[in-house]
């Protein structure tokens, strides 16, 4: 009779838990009535520009709504909407040696984002918020020669965020 309990208990809840249309095992917390997004393109307004950063950065974030969500992606009168523009692309040195040479570099993208629902206006952020992330790298290296990595790096985790502050509303 426990055994049978158990294995209730671990198929009904998990089934009522996803049957609300609130959360879902991806972690999104989205109305079910919530049905489409747009990501637009986000622009570089940094005062160092990398010309890829804007597209890469856009697509990963639109992939990442694609794969987590069952939202329709869509250009226009969305349900949610996501844009904003890249405001900082830094290198900044972080240790450094005795004779006064920075032994680490860190890379550091910053994002504002402007983020409307307009079924639930009051779950936005439409005076936009900012992201960044970064990653250290050694300076015997140059940054042309590490920035495709960890360019790819700071997206990954600036599109984490941005996700979960907007959809998984972890705020």
């Amino acid at each position: 009779m426990r055994i049978l309990t158990r294995i209730l208990a671990f198929v009904i809840v998990p089934l009522s838990l996803c049957g609300c249309g609130i959360y879902s095992f991806s972690g999104t917390s989205l109305q079910p009535d919530i049905k489409t997004i747009m990501v637009a393109n986000l622009e570089n307004k940094a005062m160092q520009i990398n010309p890829t950063l804007a597209a890469n950065l856009t697509q990963e974030l639109q992939d990442k709504y694609r794969r987590l969500t069952k939202l329709e992606m869509v250009y226009e009168d969305a349900d949610l909407e996501v844009s904003g523009y890249i405001t900082g692309y830094e290198v900044t040195p972080t240790a450094v040696t005795a004779d006064e040479v920075a032994a680490r570099n860190r890379l550091t993208i910053t994002v504002r984002i402007f983020y409307k629902n307009n079924k639930y206006p009051d779950e936005a952020f439409p005076e936009g918020r900012s992201f960044a992330a970064y990653q250290d790298y050694d300076s015997t290296n140059s940054l042309d020669a590490v920035q495709d990595v960890l360019c790819q790096q700071i997206i990954e985790t600036l599109v984490e965020d941005i996700f979960n502050a907007t959809v998984a509303e972890w705020r």
